[in-house]
């Protein structure tokens, strides 16, 4: 018996990893190669002739230069997205419905660890602290704004979603845009009673900031260094636990099959003996936590946070999820990846490829246009809607 718990551990674990792997070889490859190859195709226009005057080299020795780094900032802003849209992709899956407060909810998570973290450098506790007590510290933060966080998502569900369960798909969606709202003026409430100020900046603390060199490549006569922030690095490993965890708990634990009998048919599951409503408000409180969790990352990554600092991520990662397949855990890693490198790719090279006539504002326009297109030609995304699976 144990030798076979072993096994469904080590698959549940392994398998997201692969796919984790797999999903960001895949995509960077496709792009690179695309943006490559119309460089090259571009070799003897009047953008390449501007790029050689302005940067002293060919549009693709340019494209290959950027090219590494592009695709280290595209991976770890796709792991911000694709945590944020594990959230979502919990609600839908049980309900079939979009909590579109969810974005507020990770502002919350992203509010509460930031207060955390000021606290403490006012106290004196993060000042010269070391790289491993600093984020320990940091981990303290955001295991605070989770709490906060799926808490918060568990009263939205008792007091706004559930009295409404029974009613035609729009009214609870209405009910979920008058929540979105709610949660922004309660910030703003809260924050001006507590401190007078509405943007929070994180406490600069520990070797968050600094780079790590990793890899030298000749390039162009020269040797470009590929590094990365150790943020970037927390944020990934963030994201990644957070897919793996998940995946371990709806696809093995008692809480996992509960939920997913609940997703398949709930008439069913309640005469089985499931309490509906239990699973449901744990449902919520993992999605909440999971986007608590969101936002603890994204603060630490951007710096800043405001009371609408879940608005364009949220709507960023909701796209993701449809991307990937609304419903499926791995749709989201899969949708918040690729819309993390195309937007990337979009920043960096849009403006040289237009000669900035489009820049880099328009990787915003790219993501809903994405949305459109999935909406139009695959509606149930790349791996197909997930709403419910055989317990």
């Amino acid at each position: 018996m144990r030798h076979i718990f072993n096994l469904t551990l080590l698959r549940e674990i392994l398998r997201p990893l692969g796919q984790i792997v797999i999903f960001v070889i895949a995509t960077g490859t496709v792009l690179s190669v695309f943006m490559l190859t119309l460089a090259l195709l571009m070799r003897n226009t009047q953008v390449n002739q501007v790029t050689m005057e302005n940067y002293g080299m060919s549009l693709f020795t340019y494209t290959l230069v950027n090219l590494p780094q592009v695709l280290i900032d595209g991976v770890t802003i796709g792991f911000v997205y694709a945590a944020i849209a594990l959230g979502y992709t919990m609600v839908y899956g049980v309900l079939e419905f979009i909590n579109f407060a969810h974005s507020e909810i990770f502002a919350i998570g992203a509010f509460c660890s930031v207060e955390v973290l000021i606290f403490l450098d006012s106290a004196g506790y993060l000042q010269n602290a070391s790289n491993g007590v600093a984020l320990g510290w940091f981990i303290v933060g955001m295991l605070v704004g989770m709490v906060v966080a799926g808490g918060t998502a568990m009263i939205m569900e008792r007091v706004a979603y559930r009295p409404l369960r029974g009613a035609p798909r729009l009214v609870p969606l209405i009910s979920a845009i008058g929540v979105s709202f709610f949660l922004q003026d309660l910030i703003r409430l809260v924050e001006s009673l507590t401190t007078g100020q509405f943007h929070r900046i994180i406490p600069t603390f520990g070797n968050f900031d600094e780079r790590i060199s990793f890899a030298s490549l000749p390039v162009a006569g020269s040797t470009m260094e590929l590094n990365i922030q150790v943020k970037s690095v927390i944020v990934i490993v963030g994201a990644v636990i957070m897919v793996v965890t998940l995946n371990y708990l709806v696809n093995t634990t008692k809480l996992g099959k509960a939920i997913r009998s609940v997703a398949q048919d709930r008439t069913t599951a309640s005469l089985m003996g499931i309490n509906i409503n239990r699973i449901i408000l744990m449902t919520f409180l993992i999605g909440g936590a999971l986007g608590g969790a969101a936002g603890a990352l994204f603060a630490l990554k951007f710096t800043r946070i405001d009371p609408f600092v879940g608005f364009f991520p949220g709507l960023k990662a909701f796209t993701a999820a449809v991307l990937g397949g609304i419903g499926n855990i791995t749709g989201a890693l899969l949708g918040g990846i690729v819309l993390g490198m195309l937007e990337t790719f979009a920043g960096s090279y849009l403006s040289v490829f237009t000669m900035g006539a489009f820049g880099a504002e328009y990787k915003d326009i790219l993501a809903f246009a994405i949305l459109i297109a999935v909406l139009i030609f695959r509606p149930s995304g790349l791996l197909g809607e997930q709403v419910g699976q055989k317990a």
